[in-house]
């Protein structure tokens, strides 16, 4: 057994006791500030580590929700934009179904000018669903930026439309996508990705032959292959004519001979004469122009065939076609306002059945081109809200996940904090029960 004997002052212990008491006493009241917030971290200082991958938890989940609402946005243009797209695949439906009316014989001049007049109308329709603007005021199909109005023109009398502004189509990000659509994919033509060419029938000879004794009519012109198609220095497709000359009788009877060269009045350059000899007067006479029938390969990329059909009167006396003079003449079509706009005039200005016949055929091979332009960026704008509907999906997950990693790094067990703050609770309340005990003994409380 030690005799050591210790040295302890009342004042200290009492001292000890109470500092004892009031770090329990801050610790209860650390626990009850836990147990309402809710968290087990409530400042920096409880647990660093922890504070610091809360954080980092609530800025990611802070940026998904800033990336989500431009988002949101993005997908609401991108709908409107479909939407209008689908509303300008149904215009051209029925314009499709107006040009198809037009070409009936049985029209006369005043029924075809009612027509155009209605294909004005839906035209209008067509071009201001192009200058469409999202709630924000910015064109649907502004592509890498435009004026207010993506589509400038007619330019000239040849009805060219430029694209105002930069053509392109901006690429989805891994949370965004495009905010606009490419109008110049949508409504323009580019020579070596379409092909879209007019051909037009008109006559030089001295007089003019008319053509209501007979039939000349060119087919749509169809791209072989786009890319052989030869641009000028401003990349715009060169144009063509072909002109038929020497018409007359064959070397037997009731038959006919006609030659034909084919001019490129961008560069000037002709081609060699093509003598059609000995076709029978009274059959349509068919030539098939394309790269691979004409010498030099005259028109790359791009064929076409003119039917000539000869009449033959009451008297017998018959009517050649095709004529001296007799000229097709090839152009570009820069879009499918051109196109429209083309087709509205001839048709107007028709006189007989063989000018309306050229001018439907013409103008429904290039509307479909047209409609095909506008079915691609409607499938690519199908296909980014379908992105954008992924991103959602994708952004929701990673948000799960980062609020568990924040739970995990600062929110509290209340179980565990229950716990913790009853024991801490009787703990403070048995060194307040020892202390008023203790603090009554004393010596001087039993001398006499």
């Amino acid at each position: 057994m030690s005799n050591t004997l210790y040295r302890l002052g009342t004042a200290s212990q009492y001292d000890s006791a109470l500092r004892n008491i009031s770090q329990r006493q801050t610790d209860l009241s650390n626990l009850q500030e836990n147990l309402t917030s809710g968290k087990r971290v409530v400042r920096a200082s409880d647990d660093p580590v922890g504070a610091a991958q809360a954080e980092r938890a609530l800025t990611r989940l802070s940026r998904i929700q800033t990336e989500q609402r431009a988002l949101d946005q993005q997908r609401n243009s991108i709908a409107q934009a479909e939407s209008s797209l689908g509303d300008a695949v149904k215009l051209g439906q029925d314009i499709r179904e107006l040009l198809v009316s037009a070409g009936n014989a049985s029209q006369v001049p005043s029924d075809r000018r009612t027509t155009a007049n209605q294909l004005q109308s839906l035209r209008d329709q067509l071009f201001t669903i192009a200058s469409r603007k999202d709630t924000n005021g910015q064109p649907l199909f502004s592509a890498l930026g435009s004026a207010l109005s993506p589509l400038l023109g007619p330019q000239s009398a040849t009805f060219d439309y430029q694209f105002n502004g930069l053509a392109g189509q901006a690429a989805a990000g891994e949370a965004s996508i495009p905010l606009v659509l490419d109008g110049d994919a949508a409504f323009s033509f580019q020579p070596q990705r379409d092909g879209a060419y007019h051909a037009g029938i008109s006559n030089a000879a001295v007089p003019p032959n008319p053509l209501n004794g007979r039939q000349l009519i060119a087919s749509a012109v169809t791209a072989v292959n786009a890319a052989d198609v030869q641009l000028d220095a401003n990349g715009n497709g060169n144009t063509y004519q072909v002109v038929f000359k020497n018409a007359g009788p064959g070397a037997s009877p009731n038959t006919s001979t006609v030659t034909y060269n084919i001019i490129n009045t961008t560069t000037g350059v002709s081609s060699p004469d093509v003598v059609v000899p000995d076709f029978p007067n009274d059959k349509p006479l068919k030539i098939e122009i394309s790269e691979a029938t004409t010498p030099g390969a005259f028109v790359p990329g791009l064929k076409f065939s003119i039917t000539a059909t000869p009449t033959k009167a009451v008297d017998g006396t018959v009517t050649l076609s095709p004529a001296n003079g007799d000229t097709i003449t090839l152009e570009p079509s820069s879009s499918i306002f051109s196109v429209l706009d083309r087709a509205i005039a001839e048709i107007g200005s028709a006189n007989n059945s063989n000018a309306a016949v050229q001018a439907v055929g013409q103008a429904l091979g290039n509307l479909d081109k047209g409609l095909d332009r506008i079915h691609n960026v409607r499938g690519y704008a199908g296909e980014l809200l379908n992105r954008a509907d992924r991103i959602t999906g994708d952004q929701s997950q990673r948000s799960i996940q980062l609020e568990d990693d924040r739970k995990r790094a600062e929110d509290l067990d209340m179980i565990q904090g229950f716990s913790d703050f009853q024991n801490q609770q009787v703990g403070y309340e048995a060194a307040l029960k020892s202390y008023s005990m203790v603090q009554k003994l004393s010596l001087f409380n039993y001398i006499a």
